[in-house]
């Protein structure tokens, strides 16, 4: 793999959908021990899953996994750690703290 040409596979899923009072959840578990990084994409094939309120779901499809190239994953790790300092408050007060 190149530093900036993407691997694109295909791959097995299953789709479990859950729409009732006690969950709300979509979840996709590719087959075997795939593991997906920073920068990864996966798209999952197939209609939209529409249902009814009270119902849950299992659902095989057909998924494309592309590989983030070693750029595009190192760029995406940057951006999370700059995203993280945004949910740090730092208060500057002359009060002293009770």
């Amino acid at each position: 793999m190149g530093l900036f040409r993407r691997e694109s596979l295909e791959i097995g899923c299953t789709i479990a959908v859950e729409h009732t009072a006690e969950h709300l959840h979509a979840h996709v578990e590719l087959d075997g021990d795939l593991e997906i990084g920073p920068g990864d994409q996966v798209r999952v094939h197939g209609d939209p899953v529409r249902l009814p309120f009270g119902e849950a779901i299992t659902l095989r499809r057909r998924a494309t996994v592309l590989r983030a190239t070693p750029f595009s994953r190192w760029w995406t790790k940057m951006r999370a750690n700059l995203d993280l300092t945004e949910l740090y408050e730092i208060t500057f007060t002359s009060e002293k703290v009770r």
